[in-house]
């Protein structure tokens, strides 16, 4: 489950996420619902599969939410070619993790940022109506990464905070920059079905990528006394917010 990274250490508190598990269970109260949102076919997997097993496991429902098809994904395929590929390869990945896909309008190295596209977003999340989101870190040197980040955070703000929300790394180093977690998964038990959940993204040579996310899982998992963990940035409100 979550844990703060000062927890990390002392192995201890808790973000709430087994007394919501608990209590959905119990029936005593409507399921949870988890938004994992990502620019790209194969980012919510490789981002936070292993939390989004974890999630399903405690009584969550999962969405995964695409921003684009994967237009450009596969180099010699036009964009129409690419993305009938890569979303049955997303939707393959979703099933496998438990998660319904939603696939967005965006197009692959050509996504933007105006008003238009913010409403979409918003209305996106409104409608889903979710307890927690996840997405991309900010600081990020795709920019496809940085536009859905962006297009989720003015949707929190504008929203009124009414969800959770937590970014996640993505081939941090190359990709994610400057992430520095404030929370903790322990996915020691789940890694090897999150990898096979990647692995559905047969065009995007993801025995080269995974390897990356192996080694990131390992080292978070270093970092929070485990076999394998991911890791997250959690932000909070700002309680001085004077343009919502």
């Amino acid at each position: 489950m979550l844990k703060t990274a000062s927890a990390a250490i002392a192995g201890t508190s808790l973000l709430g996420m087994e007394a919501l598990a608990s209590n959905s269970h119990a029936g005593t109260s409507p399921a949870k619902k988890a938004l994992i949102i990502g620019a790209h076919p194969d980012d919510p997997e490789t981002g936070c599969g292993g939390t989004m097993l974890v999630l399903k496991k405690a009584g969550y429902e999962v969405v995964s939410v695409y921003m684009t098809k994967g237009e450009a994904g596969i180099p010699g395929k036009t964009h129409e070619e690419s993305s009938a590929i890569r979303v049955s390869e997303a939707t393959k990945a979703s099933d496998m993790l438990g998660a319904r896909p939603v696939f967005m309008t965006q197009i692959d190295g050509s996504t933007e940022i105006n008003k238009e596209r913010y409403v979409e977003m918003r209305e996106l999340i409104a409608a889903e109506k979710p307890d927690v989101v996840f997405t991309h870190w900010p600081i990020d040197s795709h920019a496809d990464h940085r536009v859905c980040s962006s297009l989720v955070y003015d949707a929190w703000r504008r929203l009124g905070y009414n969800f959770e929300l937590y970014y996640f790394e993505v081939m941090s180093g190359m990709q994610s920059q400057l992430f520095q977690p404030t929370d903790y998964v322990n996915i020691s038990s789940m890694a090897n079905q999150k990898r096979e959940a990647c692995n559905c993204h047969a065009s995007q040579d993801m025995e080269a990528v995974y390897e990356w996310h192996e080694l990131m899982e390992r080292f978070r998992g270093i970092e929070f006394g485990c076999k394998a963990a991911e890791a997250f940035i959690h932000l909070q409100k700002n309680k001085n917010d004077l343009f919502v």
